[in-house]
């Protein structure tokens, strides 16, 4: 009985050890989300990274080159995109709410199921970028369809018909 007990409470304390240990970063498909929420990011240089669920909330973007990153569920709320280079990034699921887009380029870029209600937008570029299924308003719809031209290089999908513009 002594033994039996003693056994369950060795076997216990060795889960508990191995429980414990952390993970090894190669397990993950992509690094743990990265947060720039509120930070100073201008003239920083991003292209091509990994930003997968990265948070840049309320982040002061002006000039900052994410072109073919890949912001897949990143989190731009409120932040401020001036002159911002997000050409061929794909932000599918992105978090785009009450962000100021004032010369972004956002050509090529992927937008597909991403949010950005009570964003506004002055002197964009949407070449071929591609809007299925994301989450707009009618006056930003109607403001986009007005720049709105190209077809995207990845998905294959008109910016106009991702858009719904008549």
């Amino acid at each position: 009985m002594v033994l039996l007990v003693l056994w369950r409470l060795a076997a216990f304390l060795l889960a508990l050890i191995v429980c414990s240990r952390p993970f090894p970063a190669q397990a993950l498909d992509y690094p743990p989300p990265l947060s720039y929420s509120n930070a100073e990011l201008s003239h920083k240089d991003f292209s091509g990274q990994t930003l997968r669920s990265a948070e840049f909330s309320n982040a002061h973007l002006e000039s900052t080159n994410f072109a073919h990153a890949d912001m897949q569920g990143a989190v731009l709320s409120a932040s401020v995109l001036t002159m911002t280079n997000l050409q061929g990034a794909d932000l599918t699921n992105a978090f785009m709410d009450q962000v100021k887009f004032l010369r972004t380029d956002l050509s090529d870029a992927i937008l597909t199921d991403a949010i950005l209600l009570r964003s506004t937008f002055q002197d964009i570029k949407i070449v071929g970028t591609d809007f299925t299924n994301a989450v707009l308003d009618g006056a930003q719809i109607k403001e986009l369809c007005q720049v709105a031209e190209g077809t995207n290089s990845k998905t294959g999908i008109n910016t106009r018909e991702s858009l719904g513009c008549r």
